[in-house]
């Protein structure tokens, strides 16, 4: 797979550098991490599905997930300090070059009715936000073997400076976005 870092070295860098007229590759902004997130809600605390939703991030990223605990007790919303409330995996260097490639060339063309990502999940800082309603999408995941079925989140980190760098930089390593 250094297909994905070939194309940011051929392709991606020198289309940045006359679009936005960098003078260094090196100043050119690139992703720098990518996380892939789990909400678990008040009403699912058994273990189960806690193992399920590790299993899964693990299968997915090759990486073993931190669970994160609530910092506060919200009582509307049954959470008490200390519980668990979701599962987050960062990914960094190879595992994210990995990941980004195989999310653009597998994952998402299996997504049901998928078009196209909105120009809307791209923030001001030039971060991509993915939302999956279900974990089936992934090629890791065999739906056979699936007792209960979950959404995730993922964020593509860049070091872009505002929307536009963002959008651009994602555009040329290959995001499909939809036509406006």
């Amino acid at each position: 797979m250094n297909n994905f870092k070939e194309k940011i070295k051929k392709e991606v860098i020198p289309a940045m550098q006359e679009k936005f007229g960098y003078k260094n590759g090196l100043a050119v902004p690139k992703i720098e991490k990518v996380t892939l997130n789990v909400g678990i809600s008040a009403n699912k605390r058994d273990d189960k599905f806690l193992e399920l939703v590790e299993n899964t991030l693990t299968r997915i990223t090759g990486q073993k997930p931190v669970f994160t605990k609530a910092k506060l007790s919200v009582s509307s919303f049954k959470i008490r300090e200390g519980n668990v409330v979701g599962a987050k995996v960062t990914l960094r260097k190879q595992r994210m070059n990995d990941f980004v490639e195989k999310l653009i060339n597998i994952t998402l063309p299996r997504v049901r009715d998928f078009r196209g990502l909105s120009l809307k999940s791209i923030d001001r800082s030039g971060n991509l936000t993915i939302g999956f309603k279900e974990n089936l999408a992934f090629a890791e995941i065999n739906p056979d073997e699936v007792e209960k079925v979950h959404g995730l989140e993922i964020v593509i980190t860049t070091s872009t400076k505002n929307k536009e760098e963002g959008t651009e930089l994602l555009k040329l390593i290959g995001f499909p976005f939809k036509k406006k």
